[in-house]
C-alpha cells in the first residue's frame, strides 16, 4: 500500500515544468498565507560516500593519529595561526579548518558533535550501509520503510496534517522518508510548476472519483502540496541576517528547506544530501586546506552555517543532524587517500540540543584499540543519536516502532 501511494505521488507530481497553476489548485488544506502553528522540526543530511571523519573532526591530542596519517593529518592547532591548522575546540579535538564557520556555533553551545558513532553494522558496501542507516534497521534488508517516515508524531486527535509534512530534497524520494505516511520528493521549488493544466485537472478528477480510498487520499494530498509549493513560488524569499549559501545543489537544498519552515506550511522533517565523500586517492592536497575534503567541507561547512544564520529564532524549533554511511579507515592509504572503514562522526545544532561538547566515549587509535586492526572503533549506535532527537526533540517517545529491536541509549544531546 505505502509504496502504491509514493508511486501514486511521485507520478503526479512529476507534471511539473513551466506555466501557471489553474485555479482549484488553490484549495489546498494548509495556505501559506493562513500560518499553521508552529511545529517541531527536524532535518537529516546524508553525507553521501563515507566521509573521513577523522580529518572532519580531528583527533589531535592522539598521538598515534599522526602515526597513522603521515602525509594526510590535519596539523595540530598552532600558536602561529597557521591556515592549515585543525581549530582547537576542547583541547584534544579540533575542526578541520575549511569548517571555520562552525566554531562560533560550537563556542555559543549550539552544535555537538558525536565521535565514535555509527551503524553497528560491519559491511563496507556503500550501498548496503547506506541502506541499513536510511532504514534505521542494520543489517535487516527486509525493512520497506525509512526511520524518518516511522518517526513522524502522531497527529493529536483528528488534527489534519499538512501535505508537505515530510519534504525529501531530491529527484526521488530519499530511502529515510520512504513509507506509509505521506513524503513529497522535492527538488526544486522554483521549478515546481503545472505544466499541462488539463492533464493535472484530469489527474485530480481520477482520483477524486475512484472507488480506492488509497487512491482518493494519495490524489488529495498530492494536489494539496503542489498548490501550497507553488503558492511559495509568489512570495520572493530572500536568506535573513545576512546569509549566504554556498552555490551548488546542497546550498539550495538547505535554502529552500529554510523557505519552507519560515512559511510555516506544516513541515515536521526534511532531508537533503551531499555526496562526494568517497576519498580514495589524494584526500588532501599539499595543504589541509587544499584538496578535495577541504573544498567539499568548505561548501558543507558554510552552507550549515547560512542555515543557522538564515533561521534566526525559528532555530528554536529546529534540530539538523548529520550522518555518512561509515568513516574511513585510520591509517592512510598509498594513494594519499583513504578506504571504507567504521566509526565515523555525526553533527547536531538546533534548538534544544546541548552543545559546546563532543560526545561519545573516544576508543583510541592505537593498534590494539582499531576495529579489526585498521578502524575506528564504535561507541555509540546512530540510533542513540538519532532516537534521542526523535524522542526529545519531535516529541515521539515510540522508539521501538521508530527503530525496531533496539533500544537507543540517550547521550543527553537534548
Amino acid at each position: 500500500m505505502s509504496t502504491r501511494r509514493i508511486f501514486l505521488r511521485n507520478s503526479a507530481l512529476a507534471m511539473v515544468g513551466v506555466g501557471s497553476a489553474p485555479l482549484w489548485l488553490k484549495r489546498a488544506l494548509y495556505a501559506a498565507d493562513a500560518p499553521a502553528p508552529r511545529n517541531k522540526i527536524l532535518v537529516a543530511i546524508f553525507q553521501r560516500g563515507a566521509a573521513d571523519g577523522l580529518n572532519v573532526v580531528v583527533p589531535h591530542g592522539e598521538k598515534a593519529y599522526y602515526d597513522l596519517r603521515p602525509t594526510i593529518a590535519v596539523p595540530r592547532p598552532s600558536s602561529a595561526n597557521r591556515e592549515d591548522a585543525a581549530i582547537d575546540l576542547d583541547g584534544f579535538f579540533g575542526l578541520h579548518p575549511s569548517l571555520a564557520p562552525l566554531k562560533p556555533l560550537f563556542d555559543q553551545q549550539h552544535l555537538a558533535i558525536v565521535d565514535a558513532v555509527g551503524s553497528p553494522d560491519p559491511t563496507r558496501s556503500h550501498f548496503d550501509a547506506q541502506d541499513y542507516m536510511e532504514s534505521g534497521t542494520p543489517g535487516l534488508k527486509a525493512t520497506h520503510d525509512g526511520w524518518m517516515n516511522r518517526a513522524l508524531p502522531k497527529p493529536p486527535g483528528l488534527k489534519p496534517v499538512s501535505p508537505v509534512r515530510a519534504v525529501s530534497l531530491g529527484a526521488t524520494l530519499s530511502r529515510s522518508m520512504a513509507g506509509a505516511n505521506p513524503a513529497v520528493a522535492l527538488q526544486s521549488l522554483a521549478g515546481f510548476q503545472v505544466r499541462d493544466a488539463e492533464a493535472a485537472r484530469q489527474f485530480q478528477e481520477m482520483y477524486a472519483e475512484s472507488k480506492d480510498p488509497v487512491l482518493r487520499a494519495a490524489g488529495k494530498e498530492t494536489f494539496e502540496a503542489v498548490a501550497i509549493l507553488q503558492s511559495l513560488q509568489k512570495q520572493p524569499y530572500t536568506p535573513a541576517d545576512g546569509a549566504q549559501y554556498p552555490r551548488g545543489r546542497f546550498g539550495d537544498s538547505l535554502r529552500q528547506i529554510a523557505q519552507l519552515i519560515k512559511a510555516d506550511v506544516g513541515m515536521e522533517m526534511a532531508f537533503a544530501d551531499i555526496g562526494g565523500w568517497d576519498h580514495h586517492v589524494n584526500e588532501l592536497g599539499q595543504r589541509a586546506s587544499e584538496g578535495q575534503l577541504a573544498v567539499l567541507l568548505r561548501e558543507y561547512g558554510q552552507a550549515l552555517s547560512a542555515f543557522w544564520r538564515d533561521m534566526g529564532d525559528r532555530m528554536a524549533d529546529v534540530a539538523l543532524v548529520t550522518m555518512s554511511e561509515f568513516g574511513r579507515t585510520a591509517r592512510e592509504n598509498g594513494n594519499r587517500g583513504t578506504d571504507h572503514g567504521h566509526a565515523n562522526v555525526m553533527f547536531a545544532m538546533g534548538g534544544g540540543i546541548r552543545g559546546g561538547k563532543v560526545y561519545g566515549r573516544w576508543p583510541g587509535l592505537r593498534p590494539e584499540q582499531l576495529y579489526e586492526g585498521r578502524d575506528l572503533a564504535l561507541t555509540s549506535d546512530f540510533r542513540d543519536v538519532l532516537g534521542e532527537l526523535v524522542a526529545r526533540h519531535m516529541g515521539n517517545p515510540t522508539l521501538a516502532g521508530v527503530f525496531p529491536g533496539y533500544q537507543p541509549r540517550f547521550l543527553g544531546l537534548v
